[in-house]
């Protein structure tokens, strides 16, 4: 196994997740498999209790791991499918070396930093590296490990001694590192001291830089590569300029035309010839080529579409990175570039209009001039009327619309109070008094522990027999009767009102839950009839969106913004292909496990 650390200096947030997904994406089209670990230095055993404006989404895995949404860039762009226990914090860490040290692990021993916590660390990566992360069932060849956080800090302490002693553990030949570092612009001077500083400390640290991706706006010079050179005791060919580009998609044959792949197989003794056969070698081939046209149709591409969304935490756009990836997938696929507009749903209520007079003009602008419309999810209060009027707009206007969890919730009380006539219709999540809740609270999810308990990871959902005849979203997932899409929530559709919602349907709006739970009482597929383009989906299809691989909702919403929706239903009928079924049965099992944690905590509460 070779494993392929990534740090960062100098700031955070400095786009270690890209480089890193870059690097194993480049392996990749060499035949080799490739996984993916995150270290996160926080005190929480996972992401799922932070708020989004706090550290990004919170992206949910197939096993439902609610971890650090570096993961998603590591799907995407690898292909893979990961556990929750690619993802390592702090919490994870401490919590499985208390409870070894309460069974008497140590016998008797004073626990430690060092070694206990840092063998503790070395041992997760080994046992997870070498998890399968594709249906072959094979071990990956390469493991790329990021640390999150900025090196010096006193969270990433541990981990960094773990990793300098990991480094002995493997071999020399089974360990490189490359440090991200920024190179700021002063007068118009790029500066090298920052860099030079992270590095000594680094150095300082016990770890030795293989290659240094230098950040910086415009590509580096010259002079500044031999300087870094120079001062940071690596060849020139060791230091790669990563400059700002259109779209990270570019990042990856950025790095290669640097030479990337060429010093990875001198510095890791990779013989590709012997060790990736040749069916292998050709896939890697072909995802090379694909990833190139898929590069320059993106660049070469001069229509547009416009997307407005309509979020609740727009103040961070992290915390919608999935959904603008997936729409940046769909766009592709569709030949279109992505113009995303971004209007904070409170800013269209109408008390807004009072207090924020042109915030609220400015919201209803952008709303109505918009191709078309998706609200993501979200917690609490706050903003959800403004969603609601969005939801109205798009359906009484005929704009293409994509509901997603909250989203699809919301649809469903839009609907109820203003076609069925139910004007008190609510959701229990946002008025816990209400007469009518149109939504409420899963009876099996516990009220009083956040972390891990809502019902998470990869369910499926069945269609309705009448669906094949008109459905589009069906279409989009080739027609299949049963699709799988990861969840997270706490809140559903009231299975008692569901049938009295879509019976107060009228010959202009038709609405209809044609996808259902395996039992056929939880609500997970709303579709509207003779509308261009109306969806809500309880999952969260954004999390299995891929880049040569569009997620379906995603894709009908912006085929039908283009006005190209039959063109991609035909393609989607004849090339969609549904998860391998034994990633199914794999997977299966691991949702087992998650309800009976969750039933567990629900008793335990």
């Amino acid at each position: 196994m070779k494993y392929i650390v990534v740090s960062g200096g100098v700031i955070s947030g400095i786009g270690k997740g890209v480089i890193a997904s870059s690097t194993g994406l480049l392996l990749r089209t060499l035949g080799l498999r490739v996984t993916a670990i995150k270290i996160d230095p926080y005190m929480n055993i996972d992401a799922g209790t932070m708020a989004p404006t706090e550290h990004g989404e919170v992206f949910v895995l197939n096993d439902g791991g609610e971890v650090d949404l570096d993961l998603g860039n590591y799907e995407r762009y690898l292909n893979v499918t990961l556990t929750r226990d690619n993802n390592i914090t702090t919490g994870k860490i401490y919590r499985e070396v208390i409870e070894k040290e309460r069974r008497g692990d140590y016998l008797g021993k004073t626990v430690q930093i060092v070694p206990h916590l840092t063998d503790a660390i070395q041992d997760w990566i080994e046992r997870v590296a070498a998890l399968p992360v594709d249906e072959s069932g094979e071990k990956p060849d390469v493991c790329i490990v990021e640390l999150g956080g900025t090196v010096g800090d006193i969270e990433s302490a541990p981990f960094v001694e773990a990793l300098r002693q990991f480094q002995f553990r493997v071999g020399h030949e089974n360990f490189a590192l490359i440090h991200v570092s920024l190179i700021p612009v002063i007068g118009g001077e790029q500066k090298t001291k920052p860099t030079q500083a992270a590095i000594r400390d680094l150095r300082g640290l016990g770890l030795v830089p293989d290659m240094i991706a230098a950040r910086c706006a415009a590509p580096l010079e010259r002079g500044v590569i031999h300087k870094l050179s120079l001062f940071c005791h690596v060849g020139p060919d060791q230091v790669l300029g990563v400059h700002d580009v259109n779209s990270t998609y570019h990042v990856p044959l950025l790095l290669e035309s640097q030479g990337m792949i060429r010093f990875f197989e001198r510095r890791l003794q990779l013989d590709l010839k012997r060790d990736v056969p040749p069916d292998r070698v050709a896939q890697g081939a072909e995802l090379r080529s694909r990833w190139k046209e898929l590069t320059v149709g993106h660049e070469r591409a001069f229509e547009t579409v416009e997307i407005v969304l309509v979020g609740k935490y727009t103040s961070l756009q992290d915390s919608y990175m999935s959904v603008v990836k997936a729409l940046e997938h769909a766009s592709m696929r569709c030949r279109r570039k992505l113009i995303l507009h971004w209007v904070e749903s409170g800013d269209l209520e109408p008390r807004t209009e009072t207090e924020h007079p042109v915030k609220y003009h400015q919201a209803w602008q952008l709303l109505c001039s918009a191709q078309g419309i998706i609200v993501p999810g979200g917690f609490g209060t706050r903003g959800t009327e403004g969603m609601v009027h969005a939801i109205r707009w798009a359906r009484e206007k005929k704009v293409p619309f994509l509901g997603i969890c909250l989203g699809f919730q919301l649809a469903v009380v839009e609907f109820a109070r203003h076609v069925c006539g139910r004007t008190k219709a609510a959701s229990a999540e946002l008025d816990e008094t209400t007469t009518d809740p149109v939504i409420v609270y899963m009876p099996e999810i516990s009220r009083t522990h956040l972390g891990g308990t809502m019902r998470l990871g990869l369910r499926p959902t069945i269609f309705s027999d009448d669906s094949a005849s008109w459905s589009k979203i069906r279409k989009l997932y080739g027609g299949n009767a049963t699709v799988w899409e990861r969840h997270r929530q706490r809140y559903e559709v009231n299975p008692e009102v569901a049938g009295e919602i879509e019976a107060g349907s009228t010959k202009e709006f038709s609405f209809h839950f044609i996808g259902k739970n395996e039992k056929g009482n939880r609500m997970q597929i709303a579709e509207m009839k003779d509308h261009p383009f109306f969806v809500g989906m309880q999952a969260h299809p954004e999390l299995a969106s891929r880049p040569l691989n569009p997620s379906p909702p995603f894709l009908g919403l912006v085929a039908a913004a283009a006005g190209v929706l039959d063109e991609q239903l035909e393609r989607q009928l004849k090339e969609f292909k549904p998860p391998h079924p034994e990633s199914v049965m794999v997977l299966e099992s691991a949702r087992e496990a998650q309800e009976s944690t969750e039933t567990s905590a629900t008793a335990a509460a």
